[in-house]
């Protein structure tokens, strides 16, 4: 016998006991759907094809709803999906947003961005950068940052998360003094002993001179199981890029196993067994290092086909002139993009250091810049001195100032809005000035 109950505000009238006929469900789906919903029904969500994290919701803009922390949805989309990528992570610098800028301007690629979004009010939690490179088989390597726009915590756990479930690990390591380098880089060995890590592979890239970060590299591999290689001091992104790719390739041609994810979250003892064939801690490294020829290091890249950094091939030689090494300085401020000197006549690049925009054209629309500022001085009567800008567009700041001591030469800097304060950039700049000072 069907029973019926009395009807309530917004009730159908119905009780558990008789289900509401399908068009019915129809109607209440209906009435209930968001207006910012973007597939078209419940079977395209749940498609079994679909592996990938995040949905993509704009041209490179991808979406996950979540409804736990980030760093442990992200945990539980690796343990699921099992991918492999590399994690590139900042320990006293911030670069690792210049390199995947750099890798994707090499590549043809754009640099895509992962939203991580709350589960039923669409709040953004945290959003990750990430280049998607091609690989032999037809699939797609990702390189993650995992500098991550979102509060500390967060970003602190998301940081350890990609890292530990990468195939290989990237730790960009800045200037520090040695005695400070053990105390930076103790929390990731907390991480590494403490928290599941199934990843076997560590990769520490100095951008500054330390002759110590190698012995530091054994103190972090030591009762880890993980095998931590050092390699020479990097100045740019084509050379962390050679280092990057050849150890990667490394991995994919010596039959190194892959993580298995899963399996070490479910047993974290195992994530931290060493491998038996593992490497010594802080092997030296010895693929695509600098002076290396050109044709070996594209027989090397031949596991990766992507199109090389700029100047890969060809030895990375250390900044010499007091101009190379003024925009290598620069080059390393919070938030630089790419910079340039040029000739302010010509608008001749003179030295570069960066990823994109290229050096000819920050030299060309840099000079006429400077060029139409000048006019509108003289028109209105305040000299002919070479003009100081700083200027703010939608997502990105611009510098513009004339290089001290070397007369038609100016600076030209490209500073990324969402990382930079353009008014420490510009003191930091001009703390720059006295590189030209020691020159004499």
């Amino acid at each position: 016998m069907t029973s019926f109950s009395r009807p309530g505000p917004g009730s159908t009238g119905y009780s558990a006991t008789k289900p509401p006929a399908p068009d019915e469900w129809q109607s209440t789906r209906a009435q209930t759907a968001l207006a910012t919903q973007i597939l078209r029904d419940e079977d395209e969500y749940l498609a079994p094809e679909k592996h990938d994290i995040g949905r993509l919701t704009g041209t490179d803009t991808r979406e996950l709803f979540v409804s736990c922390a980030p760093a442990e949805a992200m945990q539980q989309q690796f343990e699921h999906l099992n991918p492999e990528f590399i994690a590139i992570h900042d320990v006293a610098t911030a670069s690792s947003r210049k390199l995947l800028a750099g890798v994707a301007a090499a590549s043809s690629r754009t640099v895509q961005k992962l939203i991580i979004r709350r589960q039923g009010y669409g709040t953004a939690l945290a959003s990750l950068e990430f280049v998607e490179l091609p690989t032999p088989d037809g699939s797609v390597l990702r390189l993650y940052s995992t500098e991550a726009d979102a509060d500390t915590a967060a970003r602190s756990a998301l940081a350890r998360t990609l890292l530990a479930f990468s195939r290989l690990g990237v730790v960009m390591v800045g200037e520090l003094p040695a005695h400070a380098i053990g105390a930076a880089l103790q929390p990731l060995h907390d991480a590494m002993i403490r928290k599941p890590w199934p990843n076997r592979q560590l990769l520490l890239l100095p951008l500054a001179s330390s002759s110590t970060l190698a012995s530091h590299g054994s103190d972090l591999a030591r009762g880890t199981g993980v095998n931590v290689r050092t390699t020479p001091q990097v100045t740019r992104p084509a050379d962390a890029w050679g280092f990057i790719s050849g150890t990667w390739n490394q991995l994919r041609t010596s039959g190194s196993p892959a993580p298995r994810h899963a399996t070490a979250a479910a047993h974290p003892s195992s994530a931290r067994a060493p491998e038996r064939a593992a490497a010594p801690a802080s092997a030296p490294l010895h693929t695509a290092q600098p002076g290396v020829h050109a044709a070996a290091v594209a027989a090397n890249l031949a596991a990766t086909p992507m199109r090389p950094m700029p100047t890969l091939g060809a030895a990375a030689p250390a900044p010499t002139s007091v101009l190379e090494r003024y925009v290598h300085r620069l080059e390393g401020l919070a938030g630089m993009v790419s910079c340039c000197v040029f000739d302010t006549a010509s608008g001749r690049e003179i030295s570069h250091a960066g990823a994109s925009p290229s050096a000819a054209d920050l030299g060309i629309h840099g000079a006429g810049l400077l060029a139409a500022m000048g006019t509108t001085s003289r028109a209105l009567g305040f000299g002919h001195a070479l003009p100081e800008a700083a200027i703010t567009l939608g997502s990105h700041h611009l510098l513009l100032r004339a290089v001290p001591k070397n007369p038609g030469l100016a600076l030209h800097a490209v500073l990324d809005k969402t990382h930079a304060n353009l008014a420490l950039a510009r003191l930091q700049v001009a703390r720059l000035d006295a590189l030209f000072d020691e020159a004499d």
